[in-house]
């Protein structure tokens, strides 16, 4: 069993940058491969990056300003978002799996202002 808790999210500027956590509790994170994805009102949710043990998966929308990276020994990855537009304004989850992502955290909201 795993359990994910995401922080870090608030409210900025377009143009700015805010990075999100997602620390978690139980055994073998490691084995895990970890992925965020975010849901904007009105809409369904969608796959934003993705860390496995030894690759990162970006959807287009993102690449080139958000980077994902995990920390074995912390137990937590990390979703650094810089160049924020207001069409990144979402909540945002944390993922765990090893053949589907079967452990989501509560999400935290990111609001990007124009």
């Amino acid at each position: 069993q795993v359990q994910l808790v995401e922080s870090g999210g608030g409210l900025v500027q377009a143009g700015g940058s805010l990075r999100l956590s997602c620390a978690a509790t139980g055994r073998a994170f490691s084995t895990y491969d970890m992925g965020w994805f975010r849901q904007a009102p009105g809409k369904e949710r969608e796959f934003v990056a993705a860390i496995t043990r030894t690759r990162t998966y970006y959807a287009e929308s993102v690449k080139g300003r958000f980077t994902i990276s995990r920390d074995n020994f912390k137990n937590t990855v990390y979703l650094q978002m810089n160049s924020l537009k207001p069409e990144d304004t979402a909540v945002y989850y944390c993922a765990a799996g090893r053949v589907q992502y079967d452990y989501w955290g509560q999400g935290t909201q990111v609001t990007v202002s124009s």
